[in-house]
């Protein structure tokens, strides 16, 4: 039980990284209508916006550690938003009223440029940095000596995960920017019509979808203590799992579907073999997509006539 429980907490951290950038694809997708297949290399970015920020501030002499966190955020977020907004310009608003797979087509050439400019502006190899947050908590210690740990890294991913799930959950069902969303979700053109900015509404979407995978890729640096050019393409394939296996649109589902991944992944690791670890992941997905074709919170799409 004392491994289970260990094994449970790994699960749940993962997960939630998993769900951060599963928010970012399950929003643009939710009003455009397209999977933005360069998302996880956003992710990328913003884990090397967040070590270069790190490097930065640590040469100019600052030490400490919350300053040097807020300000590595806002940069990360702010730069990674110009990102996703650079993206839907150049990648999707062209493409817009074009036959439905240009956009996606452009989107995965727009992976490809991210991962290989990554590669050659920063090199192949893994980089990495000490740890930044060390302690944590013993839950338990049982009689043959094993240890139940809860970092305080871990507690800062997972908080993040669930305060930033409700801020956006209340942004799109509260405020006027949520209700533009939900209304260019349903109709554009009569969107339009009714005054909504749909340009600037969908731009806004990449951009916070952008910000959400900075913050990811920040808890992916603190946690694992690397980044690498390749990880956004791994973790961004996890994370459009995730969006399809809770919902793909569903933003509670995005979340509840990487949790989802991260637990399968790390429990089948832990009692498995962890070369097969994304083979039972997707098998799971194949098989609860199967009974559930709309995912685990996914609502049936109705067609008007």
């Amino acid at each position: 039980m004392d491994y289970f429980t260990q094994q449970l907490i790994n699960g749940l951290v993962l997960g939630s990284i998993y769900g951060l950038i599963a928010i970012g694809y399950t929003m643009v997708y939710g009003i455009v209508g397209m999977i933005n297949f360069a998302h996880g290399d956003v992710f990328m970015i913003g884990g090397f916006i967040a070590l270069i920020t790190f490097l930065i501030l640590i040469s100019l002499g600052l030490t400490a550690i919350p300053l040097i966190l807020l300000v590595v955020l806002l940069v990360s977020m702010a730069i990674t938003a110009l990102y996703g907004w650079t993206i839907e310009r150049i990648a999707y608003r062209p493409l817009r009223h074009s036959f439905r797979l240009a956009p996606m087509l452009s989107a995965i050439g727009m992976s490809f440029v991210l991962t290989n400019y990554s590669q050659v502006a920063q090199g192949a190899r893994v980089k990495p940095i000490p740890p930044f947050i060390t302690g944590g908590y013993t839950l338990h210690e049982s009689a043959d000596g094993f240890v139940i740990q809860l970092s305080n890294i871990q507690i800062m991913v997972v908080v993040t995960t669930i305060v930033l799930l409700g801020l956006f959950t209340w942004l799109v069902s509260r405020t006027r920017l949520g209700r533009d969303m939900r209304a260019c979700e349903q109709d554009q053109t009569m969107a339009a019509l009714l005054g909504v900015n749909v340009d600037r509404t969908i731009s806004m979407t990449f951009v916070i979808g952008a910000a959400l995978a900075a913050v990811a890729g920040l808890m992916y640096l603190l946690y694992y203590g690397l980044v690498d050019f390749f990880m956004g393409f791994v973790a961004g394939i996890k994370a459009f799992t995730a969006a399809v296996l809770g919902g793909i649109g569903s933003l509670p589902g995005a979340m509840l579907g990487g949790l989802a991944i991260g637990l399968i992944e790390t429990f089948w690791s832990a009692y498995f073999s962890v070369e097969y670890k994304d083979v039972a992941a997707f098998s799971i997905l194949i098989v609860v997509l199967i009974f559930m074709p709309t995912g685990l919170l996914g609502r049936p799409e109705v067609e008007k006539v």
